[in-house]
């Protein structure tokens, strides 16, 4: 199985000497080829500071992030937004869909940036729009949609770009019940049957229960890890929880 990520002892500093935070503690992680993971931890833990780094957001102060290779923390100019572009997919909370285009146009641009061909374009879109269940919505402005259909849409243009790990930060944070339930299932679909890579972080022990491994970190470094196997999703809801209960008076903060 190919290494997708592999992060190597990194450490995050926030502040200057006279008031310095620790973010992240000499933290190592590897991410296989087809893996979906979910990161948890409390507020303040270092997940979304690690999201962030692997995203290329945020510069780790030391250590080394590679993605499927290259060591991303050592990109700059052209070499780093071509990472950006091609390497990666984004999905975030609030959906960051432009208001002005319509489902089609904002899954193209991501493929227009690449200078696709128009034909091409429309290829691609067709199939990520039947795997994801939007061909219904492909011609409807953002506020037309349900917030179930946009994070779709977003996600359709997050895959649509074939890239080689799709980072989803809070996924279902502004979903309710019903949708968050469908969009973790076309995750699934994602990562079974196209073979995706998603890393995603998530506050949500339900969320997280859909995933095949579940990482938690707790004050910048990896408390613990759980791997689903052929656990029912019901019972690794349950060792999810558990793991949740050890963090002690994080719990609440953490589901």
């Amino acid at each position: 199985m190919n290494n997708i990520l592999k992060i190597e002892k990194i450490e995050k500093y926030y502040g200057n000497k006279s008031s310095l935070t620790k973010a992240i503690d000499n933290l190592s992680l590897n991410v296989n080829e087809g893996e979906f993971v979910a990161i948890m931890g409390a507020s303040g833990s270092g997940k979304t500071t690690l999201l962030n780094c692997i995203s290329t957001i945020d510069k780790v102060t030391s250590g080394h992030i590679y993605v499927a290779g290259e060591d991303i923390t050592k990109l700059k100019g052209n070499k780093l937004n071509a990472f950006r572009r091609e390497g990666l997919g984004f999905i975030f909370q609030d959906f960051n869909l432009l208001d002005t285009l319509t489902a089609y146009e904002n899954i193209a641009l991501a493929l227009s940036i690449q200078n696709v061909k128009v034909s091409e374009i429309e290829k691609r879109i067709k199939k990520v729009a039947k795997e994801l269940d939007i061909e219904g919505v492909l011609n409807k402005y953002p506020y037309q949609m349900s917030g179930g259909q946009k994070q779709r849409v977003a996600s359709a243009r997050a895959i649509v770009t074939n890239p080689k790990l799709i980072l989803a930060d809070e996924p279902t944070g502004a979903l309710d019940s019903k949708s968050s339930k469908m969009l973790l299932e076309k995750f699934n679909y994602l990562n079974k049957e196209l073979n995706a890579t998603i890393l995603m972080v998530t506050h949500d022990a339900f969320t997280a229960s859909y995933s095949s491994r579940v990482v938690f970190v707790k004050d910048g470094k990896i408390f613990n890890e759980l791997i689903r196997g052929n656990e029912s999703r019901k019972d690794f809801f349950d060792k999810i929880i558990d793991v949740v209960t050890l963090l002690g008076g994080d719990l609440n903060d953490a589901l």
